[in-house]
């Protein structure tokens, strides 16, 4: 049985207080990460704690920014220019300056959050915007945000070697939202890190390929 089926139509919105909770609870976790565990793999990426978190950074900032503009573009993005610190690293438009060190990073982590949080809480629920996965609206973005700040800390976690698992109620808020055919009956948590192609679950082997959908809930 699929989560829509399980659940029904009715379920909790995401709000800007998912954001909130879900960056604190993030940025609670990365102030006590070893210092010398920044530059380890993250998870199963490609890229380091510090590169991960970096991008997770821009996620929350990118999303905030779709929403800001009058009239935000359906069809492409707000045209931040992209760059890469190197090759197979993450795409940004916004870096955080190393010799802040991990205490700068958690920072920056902090107030893009707190802009999502903020955009999420001003933008009128009919506001649209772009998204690859589908135009979306805030409740969309607020959910993209939660997903990005919960599976890019397993992974920087687990480069880590430290323990991360959010809230049962945040899981199932978004994967309703955005992964309304996951399977239902397994717990919330553990379906995020499948349906993000980050774990298995009994009877749904670990997926190679996976995409929300971000277009809104009727």
């Amino acid at each position: 049985m699929s989560r829509s089926a399980e659940t029904g139509s009715v379920s909790s919105p995401v709000t800007a207080d998912d954001v909130d909770l879900a960056v604190r609870l993030a940025v609670g976790v990365l102030r006590d990460a070893p210092s010398e565990g920044w530059g380890g793999k993250a998870g199963s990426l490609e890229w380091d704690c510090w590169e991960t978190v970096e991008h997770l950074a821009n996620d929350l900032l990118y999303y905030a920014v779709q929403l800001g503009p009058q009239s935000p573009p359906l069809d492409t993005h707000v045209p931040f220019a992209l760059n890469r610190k190197r090759p197979d690293g993450p795409t940004v438009f916004v870096f955080a300056e190393r010799t802040a060190g991990p205490a700068g990073l958690v920072q920056v982590l902090e107030a893009c959050g707190a802009l999502l949080v903020a955009m999420v809480r001003t933008a009128s629920s009919e506001v649209r915007a772009h998204h690859a996965a589908g135009v979306s609206d805030p409740e969309g973005f607020a959910a993209m945000g939660v997903v990005e700040t919960l599976v890019h800390m397993h992974d920087a976690a687990e480069g880590f070697g430290l323990a991360w698992t959010p809230p049962s109620a945040l899981c199932s808020r978004v994967l309703a939202r955005l992964f309304p055919e996951a399977p239902g009956g397994a717990d919330p948590w553990r379906t995020l890190l499948w349906a993000t192609g980050r774990a298995e679950l009994p009877g749904h082997p670990r997926l190679t390929t996976w995409r929300w959908v971000s277009t809104p809930r009727p």
